[in-house]
């Protein structure tokens, strides 16, 4: 099964939502915007993600540019949707 993660980055909090393949709420959570804690949850999950999209904003942009990176020690949990 494919799961896509979304996140919306906020100075406090940011809110994640995790969906299979047919747009199922597998999990939704906030979180801390602590790269630590983003790059802890999405290490922990318990599946492999194809994509992460977050919302267009500056602290998104912060975010993006550690993940894209070395902060972003979760790379690891993605993966190519089936066919590519």
């Amino acid at each position: 099964m494919e799961y896509y993660a979304g996140i919306d980055v906020s100075q406090k909090e940011s809110c994640m939502c995790i969906v299979d393949a047919k747009g199922k709420i597998v999990r939704e959570v906030k979180v801390a915007s602590k790269l630590e804690t983003l790059v802890r949850y999405f290490d922990e999950l318990e599946v492999l993600l194809c994509w992460i999209g977050a919302a267009t904003a500056v602290v998104a942009c912060w975010a993006y540019c550690c993940w894209s990176g070395r902060c972003f020690a979760a790379t690891d949990r993605l993966r190519p949707p089936a066919g590519q």
